[in-house]
């Protein structure tokens, strides 16, 4: 530390690097997305007790528009008064009791579903349409989740579903406060679907914990009542929240528990097809080709099926997004020709006419001006890349605007563009919002 402290002394820059995040406009949080780290490791990069791993420099300086060495100059700026922590490695590591709390919850949290542990936790999400839902009646509250569904997943602004499904959930409180098991056991399982929608709203909003907090009750109460179905998708949502952490192997053990659990279920509805499909966006993750195109054949079969194979509200999975999810894995692994020609039939194909969701509009949109940065195609980036941007910022959605954060940080050498640094700015303004 003290050989750190001496270089930066030599070097008497007087910007650091946490200046240099804020002056372009990123949270930590924001840079920590566009990473795939953790918000606290940034701020250790900031305070000086750890420097990045070298094979995220070359990321970072593109994110924070620096050479590697200026990069390195900002790395080396340490707080006037540092804490001497008890040598710790110099590197982007994390120790057994230098993890963050919100990970170590949400890991914890991961286990507890899988398990299906009910833990006394509170979780302050929300619903309810209107005031009159007061009679109790299981049947009630399952047809008003129903119909919150659709209101979520038409909602060009997601968060404004937040304030009713709260009031639904306080609502639902009440009338099992004080019943018999007898009574509850209809009430339970709306209670198990409203907290999956609840942490539908938490994760679009970015808020992980509560989302992960939010599943980890519905797939506990989803197992009290033997609901295999409405159980393997609680697992799938939190499968999710590691996702976006890029914690793929968790994700991929969550995945497997659910598999497993929905093959339990009711073998004409679409679980296990939805299962399999995010499955292969785990696998992608790991960087395993054939396992991905396995778990996406497998996915494929939902097609098969007859009649009626979802139920609009926890279970919407019907197949119509399997040329996206195939584009999208297709980026994740380098395969970009193959990427596009999905990714193109799914926009063709999927007009907003039909009443597609605005955020999977937005995420097909979004992928297609990666694979131009990868090709540094600066008109295929600005064409995608602008439409994307413009719906992240009519529905405020965290999901979109997170794949925006992916974006940026693929645009490398073609930054310096003028339409590409437009576009940068407003994926970054988003972070100030």
């Amino acid at each position: 530390m003290a050989r750190l402290r001496a270089r930066r002394q030599e070097r008497g820059a007087t910007v650091g690097l946490a200046e240099r995040r804020k002056a372009l406009g990123y949270s930590q949080e924001g840079l920590a997305h566009a990473l795939g780290v953790d918000r606290t490791t940034i701020g250790r990069w900031e305070n000086g007790r750890n420097l990045p791993q070298p094979s995220l420099r070359r990321k970072i300086a593109a994110l924070l528009q620096l050479g590697l060495a200026e990069l390195d100059t900002l790395t080396l700026q340490l707080p006037a008064e540092p804490q001497e922590p008890a040598g710790p490695p110099l590197c982007d590591c994390h120790a057994p009791g230098d993890m963050d709390d919100d990970m170590i919850r949400r890991d914890f949290l991961r286990v507890l579903a899988v398990s299906g542990a009910l833990p006394a936790l509170s979780v302050d999400e929300a619903a309810a349409l209107t005031e009159g839902i007061h009679r109790g009646n299981s049947t009630d509250f399952t047809r008003m989740n129903s119909h919150l569904w659709q209101v979520y997943q038409l909602a060009r602004v997601k968060g404004s579903v937040y304030p009713i499904v709260r009031e639904q959930l306080q609502a639902l409180h009440r009338t099992l406060d004080g019943r018999s098991d007898a009574e509850v056991s209809g009430l339970r399982s709306a209670a198990a679907d409203l907290f999956q929608l609840a942490g539908e709203l938490a994760f679009d909003g970015n808020r992980y914990t509560d989302a992960a907090a939010s599943y980890v009750l519905a797939a506990s109460v989803s197992k009290d009542v033997g609901s295999f179905d409405l159980w393997a998708c609680a697992l799938v949502r939190h499968a999710y929240v590691d996702m976006y952490e890029r914690q793929y192997r968790e994700a991929a053990s969550t995945l497997s528990a659910a598999g497993t659990i929905a093959s339990r279920g009711d073998s004409s509805m679409s679980t296990r097809y939805w299962v399999a499909s995010v499955q292969a966006e785990a696998y992608a993750g790991m960087g395993d080709l054939t396992a991905c195109e396995r778990a996406l054949d497998e996915a494929e079969k939902v097609l098969d099926l007859p009649g009626p194979i979802h139920n609009g509200g926890w279970l919407r999975f019907d197949g119509s997004r399997l040329a996206e999810e195939r584009g999208a894995r297709y980026v994740q692994l380098g395969r970009l020709n193959l990427g596009e020609t999905a990714l193109m039939g799914a926009l063709d194909h999927d007009p907003l006419a039909k009443g597609p969701s605005f955020r999977r509009r937005g995420a097909v949109l979004t992928d297609l001006a990666v694979i131009g940065a990868k090709r540094r195609d600066t008109d295929q980036v600005v064409t995608f890349g602008s439409e994307a941007l413009q719906l992240a910022l009519e529905t405020t959605s965290g999901y979109v605007a997170r794949r925006l954060q992916v974006l940026r940080a693929e645009l490398g050498p073609i930054a310096r563009d003028r339409r590409i640094a437009e576009l940068d700015a407003g994926i970054r303004a988003l972070n100030m919002m």
